[in-house]
């Protein structure tokens, strides 16, 4: 099992680097969000404190969510064109095969999170996280990025063409945005605010934010992580169940 995933591994990342697109979308374009929201309009917003040690939490989350698409159409593509079908044949263990898109997919999200802090960093961002702070930062990032892989992996397999494979990552890509990222939820209007409040991403934010500001809330830690789990339990189990099926 552990040497079909690493094979399977290999793959993908060969695959990532023969696509730019995939590496635009999961690195760079996390990175152009940042100047636009934080280096252009940051000044716009009043959040009480410097607008880029509050976005930075929220983009960290973009920075994961960005790269999805490109591992729903990854997925998709070895099941449209039998790929799925020949590794069962050659009897490579079902898991593996989903696996090596997830790690594939966990090791850009990592690339792209060390770029967004790094530039961050670069325009002034100032946490007051403590060394194991940064670690349950590092903790929540990963375990963020493995459970939604879980979910897109799921995703790719359920979409009929590589056309709806691009498309049924779209709300994850574009939940943050209707979450606290950019700005606190209680600054939107009707609705939206309600909805910015207990979708799941701000809860993650809001855990994130403690922790880089030094002043973790188990009112946000706990919420965050049983999302998260959830989420994982739910990817996982259904991406499985839907291999099963079409392999």
């Amino acid at each position: 099992m552990k040497s079909h995933s690493i094979v399977m591994l290999r793959r993908n990342l060969k695959h990532i680097a023969r696509n730019p697109m995939s590496v635009f979308n999961a690195v760079l374009m996390p990175i152009v969000v940042m100047l636009m929201f934080v280096y252009m309009l940051g000044d716009a917003f009043s959040v009480g404190v410097d607008y880029v040690d509050y976005a930075t939490p929220g983009l960290l989350l973009l920075a994961v969510c960005y790269g999805l698409g490109s591992v729903s159409l990854a997925v998709n593509a070895d099941k449209t064109k039998g790929i799925i079908n020949r590794f069962k044949v050659m009897d490579v263990p079902p898991n593996a095969v989903l696996t090596g898109h997830v790690i594939a997919s966990v090791l850009t999200n990592l690339i792209a999170v060390g770029a967004i802090i790094g530039v961050a960093f670069l325009l002034g961002f100032d946490p007051a996280a403590s060394f194991a702070q940064w670690l349950a930062v590092l903790g929540i990032v990963l375990l963020l990025s493995v459970a939604t892989s879980w979910i897109t992996v799921a995703l790719g397999l359920v979409a009929k063409t590589p056309e709806t494979a691009g498309l049924v990552a779209v709300p994850l890509i574009m939940l943050p945005f209707f979450s606290s990222a950019i700005v606190p939820a209680d600054k939107m209007g009707p609705g939206v605010k309600q909805f910015a409040e207990y979708q799941p991403f701000t809860s993650i934010i809001e855990a994130l934010r403690g922790l880089l500001n030094g002043v973790p809330a188990a009112g946000d830690l706990i919420p965050a992580l049983a999302w998260l789990v959830g989420i994982l339990l739910v990817g996982y189990f259904w991406a499985s169940a839907t291999f099963k099926k079409q392999a």
